[in-house]
């Protein structure tokens, strides 16, 4: 570089003829203003996130861009905001920096620097104190991410239905033998064997393999011997777990969300200074509030009893309940086919077969057609509209009240009434009873079912019986059996605590319609196709066969209500409701 000459003019005393200095500047007639030029570069580095630029404006390279470094990595980002706020006597500098780690969370400090001519050219004198006061004496700074104690999920009845609770992963290297390692797992896990986990190791070879997890208990009796054994780690975490494993519901994944939800929530921030020995203190930040317990709507006894009574079926089988005068849901209960397939209680849509003519029967009283007295008849086959439709093994009641036919579900009846119904009867009289209806439920993702407005008279019967175009989820059809029972729909709770929205607002039917609704689903029960359930109290019901595909077969269902509880069991290839009645006994008999 070439230095040029910068004149000063001094006078050395008075009346003696001025001496012209020379004086060497590098790079310019008069020079950058120092320490601002260096000291800016320094911030405008650090705030693009440049370690080796910042690094190289500074009197130690090495030490200032390992500090940078340790400094992003702690606080988990590269993106200070940082400018140079003045300079002082002595060729020193302060700068403001700050740091945003969300909304709300905001470290904000002043450091002071200096910076040294050095041959041709300035630097800032490395110093750890000019990133953050914190870092003198050797000392780091990260961002620590805080959460109070972990909440609980109880029960209704104020059980603890989910906690959380430390599991150990048992990890399998390469070393680990197979076959030493799965008689130890398999009391717990009795799938699981020498075979299985080999196959699974040789599907990622050379990676470690998590053979299970294991709870504290299930641990205990076998952690010296797995411990022992060459290639095993043992590595525990926290998990949310249920508190009796033997329950399984749909609805937990949502609970958790919900609760992690509550977690991400409660969560603090904390900046701390980390001493060269490990020892740390709080300089920034703030720590979070409490996460809050969730208390749930789950009747424990209700809940074991429903996968009780679902377990002997080996098609898919679900029984939801729900309280009808306040909309709490008290038991989601699938059984193994139906978990393999996923949430089928939610949202699993199946045509609802003749568990729908509440809905085409509501429908048929509104508009005037008939009463509950009313004599209709019931042939064992009728062609209406072109469309021939049988009762079940083509049964012949002859003339019957409106309320006989619909205890013995008669298709023929139905079919006729409706018919004559104008196109959006069957749509509107469902979402009396909330079918169609789109709920929002925290903890809770559902579909209720479709009921489409019907443009031919064709298209009316086949809806009248609950096929064609209508479907409907088992969640749905125990809104159905829930509005019923309480006069209106209840908008559905999971979470005590928690408002449940609609998509719009649902106008219940006639009381008298609901009161005459009662008593026909009563003498369902007394007298008709549930009569297998006459024993047991104030049980009212319908039942349906609803048929799929082409030749398929028939799913079974059965819906009802008893004691402030309104249900609907519904099991996939019955081939009749008699599985789903039969499944409801095993379950309200306890």
């Amino acid at each position: 570089m070439i230095d040029v000459v910068r004149i000063r003019r001094q006078w050395v005393s008075a009346g003696v003829a001025p001496i012209l200095v020379l004086v060497t500047a590098g790079c310019g007639l008069l020079g950058p203003d120092q320490p601002e030029t260096v000291a800016a570069e320094f911030a405008s580095a650090l705030d693009a996130g440049d370690v080796q630029a910042a690094a190289a404006l500074t009197t130690d390279p090495q030490a200032a861009a390992a500090a940078i470094t340790g400094m992003f990595d702690g606080l988990g980002t590269s993106d200070p905001v940082v400018g140079v706020a003045g300079t002082g006597d002595g060729n020193t500098f302060d700068l403001d920096v700050s740091w945003n780690f969300g909304e709300g969370r905001d470290w904000a400090y002043r450091t002071t620097g200096s910076a040294v001519e050095d041959s041709d050219s300035w630097r800032v004198r490395w110093d750890p104190a000019v990133l953050s006061p914190e870092l003198a004496d050797g000392a780091t700074v990260r961002l620590v991410t805080t959460a109070g104690a972990p909440p609980t999920i109880y029960d209704r009845a104020g059980g603890t239905l989910f906690s959380e609770q430390v599991v150990t992963l048992v990890n399998l290297d390469a070393n680990a033998d197979p076959a030493a390692v799965a008689p130890l797992l398999a009391p717990v896990a009795p799938t699981i064997t020498a075979e299985s986990l080999a196959a699974d190791r040789a599907k990622a070879p050379g990676q470690s393999l998590t053979a299970i997890s294991l709870r504290e208990d299930d641990l205990a009796p076998i952690e010296q011997q797995l411990t022992a054994l060459p290639g095993v780690t043992l590595v525990p975490q926290s998990r949310l777990l249920v508190a009796d494993r033997a329950l399984a519901s749909p609805v937990w994944s949502g609970l958790v969300e919900l609760w992690e939800q509550g977690q991400a929530e409660s969560a603090g921030w904390v900046v701390q200074r980390v001493e060269p020995d490990g020892t740390a203190q709080q300089v920034a930040g703030e720590t979070g509030p409490e996460a809050s317990d969730l208390s749930t709507t789950i009747d424990p006894q209700l809940q074991i009893g429903a996968e009780a009574a679902l377990a002997s079926l080996d098609t898919p089988a679900v029984i939801v309940g729900i309280e009808p005068s306040t909309g709490a849901v008290r038991t989601i209960a699938q059984n193994a086919a139906a978990d393999r397939e996923g949430p089928l209680a939610l949202t699993g849509l199946y045509p609802p077969g003749s568990t729908f003519k509440v809905v085409t029967t509501s429908a048929a009283l509104q508009a005037g057609l008939a009463d509950p007295d009313t004599v209709l008849p019931c042939p064992g086959v009728a062609t209406i509209e072109d469309r021939t439709i049988p009762n079940d093994e083509s049964f012949d009641l002859g003339a019957v009240p409106l309320h006989t036919a619909f205890a013995f579900s008669c298709n023929t009846t139905m079919g006729q009434l409706a018919v004559n119904l104008p196109p959006t009867a069957l749509t509107d009289a469902a979402r009396q009873f909330g079918l169609g209806a789109d709920y929002v439920t925290p903890g809770l993702v559902t579909v209720t079912g479709s009921v489409p407005e019907t443009d031919t008279p064709a298209a009316l019967v086949e809806s009248a019986i609950g096929q064609g175009q209508v479907t409907a989820t088992p969640f749905g059809m125990a809104l159905v059996a829930a509005a019923v029972a309480n006069g209106s729909a209840p908008l559905p709770v999971l979470v005590e605590g928690s408002a449940t929205t609609v998509d719009e607002e649902i106008a219940p039917a006639p009381a008298e319609v609901t009161a005459a609704l009662r008593t026909m689903m009563r003498e369902t029960i007394t007298g008709g196709t549930a009569s297998m359930l006459r024993d047991i109290p104030d049980l009212t019901g319908k039942t349906g066969t609803a048929e799929y595909g082409e030749n398929d077969g028939a799913h079974g269902w059965f819906v009802g209500s008893r004691d402030n509880l309104a249900f609907a069991v519904f099991v996939a290839g019955a081939n009749g409701s008699a599985p789903a009645v039969e499944a409801a006994g095993r379950w309200l008999r306890g």
